[in-house]
Protein backbone atom coordinates (compact mmCIF):
# COMPACT_ATOMS: atom_id res chain seq x y z
CA UNK A 1 0.00 0.00 0.00
CA UNK A 2 1.49 3.54 -0.99
CA UNK A 3 0.73 7.32 -0.42
CA UNK A 4 0.58 10.10 -2.37
CA UNK A 5 0.28 14.08 -1.87
CA UNK A 6 -1.36 16.25 -4.81
CA UNK A 7 -0.71 19.74 -4.15
CA UNK A 8 -3.57 21.50 -6.06
CA UNK A 9 -2.73 25.32 -6.67
CA UNK A 10 -5.77 27.90 -7.12
CA UNK A 11 -5.95 31.27 -6.94
CA UNK A 12 -5.52 32.54 -3.50
CA UNK A 13 -5.55 28.88 -2.07
CA UNK A 14 -3.25 25.73 -1.80
CA UNK A 15 -5.21 22.42 -1.06
CA UNK A 16 -3.04 18.97 -0.98
CA UNK A 17 -5.02 15.64 -1.22
CA UNK A 18 -3.63 12.51 0.69
CA UNK A 19 -4.44 9.96 -1.37
CA UNK A 20 -3.67 5.79 -0.37
CA UNK A 21 -3.34 3.67 -3.20
CA UNK A 22 -5.00 0.48 -2.91
CA UNK A 23 -5.34 -2.52 -5.18
CA UNK A 24 -5.67 0.77 -7.88
CA UNK A 25 -8.13 2.29 -6.42
CA UNK A 26 -7.40 5.75 -4.81
CA UNK A 27 -8.66 6.45 -1.56
CA UNK A 28 -8.49 10.17 -0.02
CA UNK A 29 -7.65 10.06 3.68
CA UNK A 30 -7.01 13.98 4.36
CA UNK A 31 -7.15 16.96 2.68
CA UNK A 32 -5.49 20.31 4.10
CA UNK A 33 -6.03 24.22 3.08
CA UNK A 34 -3.64 26.68 3.02
CA UNK A 35 -4.35 30.72 1.93
CA UNK A 36 -1.72 32.51 -0.25
CA UNK A 37 -1.18 35.57 0.28
CA UNK A 38 0.16 36.81 -2.79
CA UNK A 39 1.86 34.91 -6.35
CA UNK A 40 4.13 32.13 -5.33
CA UNK A 41 3.69 32.63 -1.84
CA UNK A 42 3.17 28.89 -0.74
CA UNK A 43 3.01 28.51 3.07
CA UNK A 44 1.82 24.58 4.25
CA UNK A 45 3.04 22.30 6.78
CA UNK A 46 6.36 20.22 6.15
CA UNK A 47 5.14 16.46 5.21
CA UNK A 48 6.47 14.34 7.47
CA UNK A 49 4.23 10.88 6.16
CA UNK A 50 5.82 8.38 4.76
CA UNK A 51 4.74 9.92 0.99
CA UNK A 52 6.08 7.87 -2.14
CA UNK A 53 5.16 10.21 -5.33
CA UNK A 54 4.02 14.38 -5.35
CA UNK A 55 1.99 15.61 -7.32
CA UNK A 56 1.45 19.26 -8.21
CA UNK A 57 -1.23 21.29 -10.38
CA UNK A 58 -1.20 24.75 -11.64
CA UNK A 59 -3.89 26.72 -12.69
CA UNK A 60 -4.81 28.09 -16.34
CA UNK A 61 -3.96 31.00 -15.36
CA UNK A 62 -0.34 30.49 -14.86
CA UNK A 63 0.36 28.71 -18.05
CA UNK A 64 0.19 30.07 -21.89
CA UNK A 65 -1.17 28.21 -25.24
CA UNK A 66 -0.32 28.14 -28.48
CA UNK A 67 -2.22 25.77 -31.12
CA UNK A 68 -0.29 24.54 -33.72
CA UNK A 69 -0.84 22.43 -36.88
CA UNK A 70 1.29 19.97 -37.77
CA UNK A 71 1.23 17.42 -40.35
CA UNK A 72 2.39 14.37 -37.87
CA UNK A 73 1.20 13.12 -34.61
CA UNK A 74 4.82 11.65 -33.61
CA UNK A 75 5.35 12.78 -30.01
CA UNK A 76 9.13 12.96 -30.35
CA UNK A 77 9.05 14.25 -33.73
CA UNK A 78 6.49 17.25 -32.15
CA UNK A 79 9.11 17.58 -29.32
CA UNK A 80 11.76 18.37 -31.95
CA UNK A 81 9.64 20.78 -34.30
CA UNK A 82 8.16 23.01 -31.26
CA UNK A 83 10.71 24.84 -29.84
CA UNK A 84 11.24 26.20 -33.85
CA UNK A 85 7.69 27.19 -34.05
CA UNK A 86 7.03 28.74 -30.48
CA UNK A 87 10.68 30.63 -31.07
CA UNK A 88 9.05 32.91 -33.38
CA UNK A 89 5.98 33.99 -30.97
CA UNK A 90 7.24 33.80 -27.17
CA UNK A 91 9.18 36.70 -26.26
CA UNK A 92 12.82 35.40 -25.48
CA UNK A 93 13.14 32.08 -27.55
CA UNK A 94 11.94 29.05 -26.61
CA UNK A 95 15.22 28.60 -24.28
CA UNK A 96 13.45 30.36 -21.50
CA UNK A 97 10.45 28.09 -21.09
CA UNK A 98 8.94 24.33 -20.71
CA UNK A 99 6.56 23.23 -22.65
CA UNK A 100 4.44 19.79 -23.23
CA UNK A 101 2.02 19.22 -25.73
CA UNK A 102 -1.12 17.74 -26.40
CA UNK A 103 -3.28 16.67 -29.57
CA UNK A 104 -6.71 18.12 -29.78
CA UNK A 105 -7.86 17.57 -33.53
CA UNK A 106 -7.15 16.33 -36.78
CA UNK A 107 -8.12 17.43 -40.26
CA UNK A 108 -7.11 16.70 -43.99
CA UNK A 109 -4.02 14.77 -42.70
CA UNK A 110 -3.26 17.78 -40.23
CA UNK A 111 -3.43 17.54 -36.58
CA UNK A 112 -3.66 20.39 -34.17
CA UNK A 113 -1.47 20.51 -31.37
CA UNK A 114 -1.79 22.26 -28.17
CA UNK A 115 1.26 23.51 -26.77
CA UNK A 116 1.27 24.44 -23.02
CA UNK A 117 3.98 26.14 -21.35
CA UNK A 118 5.56 28.67 -18.46
CA UNK A 119 8.64 30.20 -17.70
CA UNK A 120 11.43 28.00 -16.13
CA UNK A 121 11.92 30.86 -13.77
CA UNK A 122 8.51 30.35 -12.68
CA UNK A 123 9.18 26.45 -12.14
CA UNK A 124 12.09 26.70 -10.44
CA UNK A 125 10.97 29.15 -8.08
CA UNK A 126 8.07 26.56 -7.20
CA UNK A 127 10.67 23.15 -6.84
CA UNK A 128 12.70 25.82 -4.22
CA UNK A 129 9.99 26.52 -2.20
CA UNK A 130 8.53 22.50 -2.09
CA UNK A 131 11.64 21.31 -1.37
CA UNK A 132 12.17 23.54 2.25
CA UNK A 133 8.87 21.60 3.04
CA UNK A 134 10.34 18.08 1.73
CA UNK A 135 7.92 17.96 -1.27
CA UNK A 136 10.08 17.04 -4.50
CA UNK A 137 7.08 16.41 -7.16
CA UNK A 138 7.21 13.89 -9.61
CA UNK A 139 4.83 15.38 -11.97
CA UNK A 140 3.52 18.90 -12.65
CA UNK A 141 0.23 19.16 -14.14
CA UNK A 142 -3.02 21.32 -13.93
CA UNK A 143 -6.33 19.91 -12.87
CA UNK A 144 -8.10 23.03 -14.58
CA UNK A 145 -6.37 21.92 -17.76
CA UNK A 146 -7.47 18.32 -17.42
CA UNK A 147 -11.33 19.44 -16.66
CA UNK A 148 -11.23 21.78 -20.50
CA UNK A 149 -9.60 18.74 -22.55
CA UNK A 150 -12.58 16.90 -21.18
CA UNK A 151 -14.35 19.08 -23.64
CA UNK A 152 -11.72 21.35 -25.37
CA UNK A 153 -12.25 24.55 -27.10
CA UNK A 154 -10.42 27.84 -27.06
CA UNK A 155 -13.21 29.92 -24.90
CA UNK A 156 -12.76 27.33 -21.92
CA UNK A 157 -9.06 28.38 -21.52
CA UNK A 158 -10.09 31.87 -21.33
CA UNK A 159 -13.08 31.76 -19.17
CA UNK A 160 -12.34 28.34 -16.87
CA UNK A 161 -15.11 27.12 -15.40
CA UNK A 162 -15.02 27.14 -11.86
CA UNK A 163 -14.18 23.53 -9.95
CA UNK A 164 -15.73 22.17 -7.49
CA UNK A 165 -13.63 20.10 -4.42
CA UNK A 166 -15.47 17.12 -5.12
CA UNK A 167 -14.36 17.72 -9.08
CA UNK A 168 -11.19 18.58 -8.58
CA UNK A 169 -10.27 15.25 -6.02
CA UNK A 170 -11.54 13.13 -8.98
CA UNK A 171 -9.57 15.09 -11.35
CA UNK A 172 -6.83 14.49 -8.76
CA UNK A 173 -7.08 10.97 -8.46
CA UNK A 174 -7.42 10.60 -12.39
CA UNK A 175 -3.86 12.84 -13.06
CA UNK A 176 -1.63 10.41 -10.15
CA UNK A 177 -2.72 7.56 -12.82
CA UNK A 178 -2.56 9.53 -16.25
CA UNK A 179 -1.58 13.44 -15.95
CA UNK A 180 -2.60 15.42 -19.46
CA UNK A 181 0.46 17.01 -19.33
CA UNK A 182 4.50 16.83 -17.12
CA UNK A 183 6.49 20.46 -17.14
CA UNK A 184 9.03 18.35 -15.42
CA UNK A 185 10.82 18.24 -18.25
CA UNK A 186 14.71 18.57 -19.53
CA UNK A 187 16.85 20.52 -16.64
CA UNK A 188 13.98 19.87 -14.10
CA UNK A 189 13.13 16.25 -15.01
CA UNK A 190 12.65 14.40 -12.19
CA UNK A 191 15.50 12.09 -10.96
CA UNK A 192 14.80 10.93 -7.52
CA UNK A 193 13.51 7.26 -9.09
CA UNK A 194 16.67 7.29 -11.28
CA UNK A 195 18.54 8.37 -8.12
CA UNK A 196 17.03 5.35 -6.06
CA UNK A 197 17.79 2.74 -9.11
CA UNK A 198 21.16 4.01 -9.48
CA UNK A 199 21.57 3.69 -5.76
CA UNK A 200 20.28 0.12 -6.05
CA UNK A 201 22.37 -0.99 -8.68
CA UNK A 202 25.57 0.28 -7.04
CA UNK A 203 24.19 -1.73 -4.01
CA UNK A 204 23.74 -4.57 -6.00
CA UNK A 205 26.75 -4.26 -8.15
CA UNK A 206 28.97 -4.16 -4.91
CA UNK A 207 27.17 -7.39 -3.66
CA UNK A 208 27.40 -8.91 -7.21
CA UNK A 209 31.34 -8.41 -6.23
CA UNK A 210 31.56 -10.18 -3.13
CA UNK A 211 29.44 -12.63 -4.53
CA UNK A 212 31.71 -13.41 -7.19
CA UNK A 213 34.65 -12.86 -4.53
CA UNK A 214 33.36 -15.59 -2.07
CA UNK A 215 32.39 -18.05 -4.64
CA UNK A 216 35.90 -17.51 -6.65
CA UNK A 217 37.59 -17.83 -2.87
CA UNK A 218 35.39 -20.98 -2.32
CA UNK A 219 36.02 -22.42 -5.55
CA UNK A 220 39.85 -21.93 -5.41
CA UNK A 221 39.72 -23.51 -2.12
CA UNK A 222 38.02 -26.25 -3.33
CA UNK A 223 41.02 -26.81 -6.35
CA UNK A 224 43.56 -26.43 -3.60
CA UNK A 225 41.79 -29.60 -1.19
CA UNK A 226 41.34 -31.47 -4.29
CA UNK A 227 44.82 -30.98 -5.62
CA UNK A 228 46.49 -32.05 -1.72
CA UNK A 229 43.58 -35.11 -2.24
CA UNK A 230 44.96 -35.73 -5.75
CA UNK A 231 48.47 -35.76 -4.56
CA UNK A 232 47.79 -37.86 -1.45
CA UNK A 233 46.15 -40.44 -4.20
CA UNK A 234 48.89 -40.03 -6.25
CA UNK A 235 51.42 -41.23 -3.46
CA UNK A 236 48.85 -43.89 -2.23
CA UNK A 237 49.14 -45.29 -5.34
CA UNK A 238 52.53 -45.24 -5.42
CA UNK A 239 52.84 -46.99 -2.07
CA UNK A 240 50.65 -49.58 -2.82
CA UNK A 241 52.24 -50.43 -6.29
CA UNK A 242 55.58 -51.09 -4.79
CA UNK A 243 54.51 -53.20 -2.03
CA UNK A 244 52.84 -55.38 -4.84
CA UNK A 245 55.89 -54.98 -7.14
CA UNK A 246 58.83 -54.80 -5.04
CA UNK A 247 61.45 -55.41 -7.32
CA UNK A 248 60.09 -53.17 -10.27
CA UNK A 249 62.28 -49.87 -10.46
CA UNK A 250 61.28 -48.47 -13.33
CA UNK A 251 57.97 -46.91 -12.56
CA UNK A 252 56.62 -44.16 -14.80
CA UNK A 253 53.00 -44.95 -14.68
CA UNK A 254 51.56 -46.66 -11.85
CA UNK A 255 47.95 -47.27 -13.48
CA UNK A 256 49.28 -48.18 -16.64
CA UNK A 257 51.85 -50.75 -15.66
CA UNK A 258 49.41 -52.55 -13.28
CA UNK A 259 46.86 -52.98 -16.23
CA UNK A 260 50.14 -54.73 -17.87
CA UNK A 261 50.43 -56.97 -14.94
CA UNK A 262 47.08 -57.72 -14.61
CA UNK A 263 46.88 -58.38 -18.86
CA UNK A 264 49.41 -61.14 -18.04
CA UNK A 265 48.07 -62.48 -14.93
CA UNK A 266 44.62 -63.18 -16.77
CA UNK A 267 46.66 -64.21 -19.61
CA UNK A 268 48.29 -66.68 -17.18
CA UNK A 269 44.74 -67.60 -15.11
CA UNK A 270 44.21 -70.71 -16.72
CA UNK A 271 47.23 -72.33 -15.32
CA UNK A 272 46.56 -71.48 -11.53
CA UNK A 273 42.79 -71.25 -11.33
CA UNK A 274 40.60 -73.81 -11.30
CA UNK A 275 43.27 -76.68 -10.32
CA UNK A 276 43.13 -78.78 -6.79
CA UNK A 277 46.22 -81.50 -6.84
CA UNK A 278 45.99 -81.94 -3.48
CA UNK A 279 42.36 -82.96 -3.46
CA UNK A 280 42.89 -84.66 -6.78
CA UNK A 281 46.03 -86.77 -5.55
CA UNK A 282 43.82 -87.49 -2.23
CA UNK A 283 41.12 -88.63 -4.24
CA UNK A 284 43.96 -91.08 -6.64
CA UNK A 285 45.29 -92.32 -3.15
CA UNK A 286 42.10 -93.98 -2.18
CA UNK A 287 42.12 -96.54 -5.49
CA UNK A 288 43.60 -100.02 -5.74
CA UNK A 289 45.75 -99.88 -8.33
CA UNK A 290 46.96 -103.62 -8.57
CA UNK A 291 49.82 -103.43 -10.72
CA UNK A 292 48.86 -100.43 -12.68
CA UNK A 293 51.75 -97.61 -12.44
CA UNK A 294 51.03 -94.05 -13.15
CA UNK A 295 53.98 -92.09 -14.74
CA UNK A 296 52.59 -88.98 -15.63
CA UNK A 297 49.92 -86.81 -14.48
CA UNK A 298 48.62 -83.31 -15.88
CA UNK A 299 46.25 -81.20 -13.63
CA UNK A 300 44.73 -78.49 -15.35
CA UNK A 301 41.07 -76.89 -14.20
CA UNK A 302 39.29 -79.98 -13.16
CA UNK A 303 40.96 -81.67 -15.74
CA UNK A 304 43.06 -84.90 -15.00
CA UNK A 305 45.12 -86.67 -17.58
CA UNK A 306 47.38 -89.71 -16.28
CA UNK A 307 49.66 -91.76 -18.19
CA UNK A 308 50.99 -94.93 -17.12
CA UNK A 309 51.24 -98.93 -17.57
CA UNK A 310 49.78 -102.15 -16.63
CA UNK A 311 50.34 -106.07 -17.08
CA UNK A 312 47.01 -106.01 -18.91
CA UNK A 313 43.82 -104.34 -19.89
CA UNK A 314 41.77 -106.03 -17.38
CA UNK A 315 43.80 -104.20 -14.71
CA UNK A 316 43.70 -100.64 -16.88
CA UNK A 317 39.29 -101.50 -16.71
CA UNK A 318 38.95 -102.32 -12.79
CA UNK A 319 41.67 -98.63 -11.87
CA UNK A 320 38.95 -96.40 -14.65
CA UNK A 321 35.95 -98.39 -12.75
CA UNK A 322 37.22 -96.85 -9.70
CA UNK A 323 38.17 -93.71 -10.91
CA UNK A 324 34.50 -92.93 -11.81
CA UNK A 325 33.73 -93.36 -8.56
CA UNK A 326 35.73 -90.48 -8.29
CA UNK A 327 35.33 -88.54 -11.61
CA UNK A 328 33.38 -88.23 -14.42
CA UNK A 329 34.02 -88.91 -18.35
CA UNK A 330 36.61 -91.21 -17.21
CA UNK A 331 37.89 -92.46 -20.95
CA UNK A 332 40.62 -94.99 -22.16
CA UNK A 333 42.80 -93.85 -24.78
CA UNK A 334 46.20 -94.43 -26.60
CA UNK A 335 46.31 -98.05 -25.09
CA UNK A 336 49.62 -99.82 -27.04
CA UNK A 337 52.18 -102.68 -25.63
CA UNK A 338 55.80 -101.31 -24.60
CA UNK A 339 59.01 -103.20 -25.66
CA UNK A 340 59.13 -104.92 -21.87
CA UNK A 341 55.58 -106.65 -22.13
CA UNK A 342 53.52 -103.75 -20.62
CA UNK A 343 50.57 -102.06 -22.13
CA UNK A 344 51.01 -98.36 -22.15
CA UNK A 345 47.74 -96.50 -21.91
CA UNK A 346 46.17 -92.90 -21.44
CA UNK A 347 43.15 -91.94 -19.23
CA UNK A 348 41.71 -88.67 -18.75
CA UNK A 349 38.92 -87.81 -16.45
CA UNK A 350 36.88 -84.60 -15.29
CA UNK A 351 36.10 -83.49 -11.65
CA UNK A 352 32.67 -84.25 -10.55
CA UNK A 353 30.89 -80.74 -9.25
CA UNK A 354 29.74 -81.20 -5.89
Amino acid sequence: MSKSVFIDIKEGELITYFFEINQGRYDLKDTRRYPLSGKNDYRLDTINENIETAYVSLPLSVLNFRVIELPFSNKDRIREVLPFELDGIILGGSDKIVFDDIIIGSSNNKYQVLAVYVEKAFIREILEKLKTYNIDPSIITSLELKSVLKDFNIEKLLSPIELQDDDRIALAAEEIKKPAINLRKDEFAYTRDIEKTQKTLKVTAVLIILLVFVLSADLLLKIYSARNEIAFIKNEIRRTYKEVFPEEKNIINELHQFKSHMKVLKEKEASFVGANPLNLLLKLSQIDRQDVVFNELVIERGILTMKGEASSLGNIQQVKNKLEQFFADVNISDSKASVHGKLLFTVTAREKKI
